[in-house]
């Protein structure tokens, strides 16, 4: 029988968020080990990105979520979570974020809410879809003009 504090979506998601605080408080990507986040996500991890943001693409595998939390790094200045709402159906969780994130390139202050699908398999983050209400906008707060 598997322990359903393992696989249940919001409890792997709700320690999955407190482990990335760890880490970045431990100095974050370039400095962090990526160790801190790697047992909540399955080795072959799929990560959909938006293609308009600065760190848009597919990324894959734990190798491919430590490069996405370098291209974070990079990007952000500073990128809060100010709330979060779950909701999980088995393997399957909804997470609405509010955030607040100040981008290096132009420091100019954005609040922005973020949508992700997360599905998770055999107590393990598979694929995250995030969905940003306008891309657009981020995209331009985080080029210099």
């Amino acid at each position: 029988m598997t322990d359903p504090l393992t696989t249940d979506a919001v409890a792997v998601l709700t320690r999955m968020y407190t482990a990335e605080a760890e880490y970045l408080a431990a100095g974050g990507p370039g400095a962090a080990s990526f160790d801190l986040l790697a047992p909540f996500f399955a080795p072959d991890v799929v990560l959909h990105q938006a293609d308009a943001l600065p760190y848009g693409g597919t990324w894959r595998g734990h190798a491919g979520m430590e490069q996405f939390f370098l291209a974070m790094s990079r990007t952000w200045e500073s990128f809060d979570m100010v709330e979060q709402e779950f909701l999980a159906t088995g393997e399957t969780a909804v997470v609405l974020t509010q955030v607040r994130a100040r981008p290096r390139a132009t420091g100019r202050e954005l609040a922005f809410p973020i949508l992700q699908t997360i599905r998770v398999e055999d107590g393990r983050i598979a694929e995250v879809h995030p969905f940003y209400w306008d891309t657009a906008a981020i995209a331009d707060a985080c080029t210099p003009h």
